[in-house]
């Protein structure tokens, strides 16, 4: 059966989406929530929620070079704890280096000219699709 999955990459000031699909395996990014000293925005995720309609929700869950637990986990768990008001299946999968590769991957693109300006929206964003391949790539539906 085909899923359809909404994966966040949890920042402080933003929050990567990006919408990714069982039958293909991959993801395309969707944009970016802001998040604030109030909160995420709650009502722009209900509305990618509503939009896109997801079986399930995977966020990043950040670690240390070495696996071990970041600082940032106490955010993300809080954050996961408050997407639960959505009544869907909430997954998380290791985040290491996804900022760092989706940079890298935006770089490339701008200097192959497939791509313009980079932006900190746009490096969330794709760093929510790497969480979202990661995710699919693991799990066989």
């Amino acid at each position: 059966m085909a899923e359809t999955i909404l994966a966040f990459d949890y920042g402080r000031r933003r929050i990567g989406v990006a919408v990714g699909q069982t039958i293909t395996a991959s993801a395309s990014p969707i944009g970016v929530v802001s998040n604030d000293y109030a909160g995420p925005d709650h009502d722009r995720i209900a509305a990618l929620i509503r939009e896109w309609r997801p079986n399930r929700l995977v966020v990043g869950m950040p670690a240390h070079a070495d696996g071990s637990a970041s600082d940032m986990q106490n955010y993300v768990n809080q954050f996961i704890e408050t997407l639960a008001v959505f009544d869907l299946q909430i997954d998380t999968v290791d985040e290491r280096f996804t900022s760092v590769d989706a940079e890298a991957q935006l770089k490339n693109a701008r200097a192959a000219g497939t791509r313009g300006r980079i932006t900190r929206e746009s490096i969330d964003s794709a760093a929510a699709v790497l969480i979202a391949e990661r995710y699919l790539a693991a799990h066989k539906f």
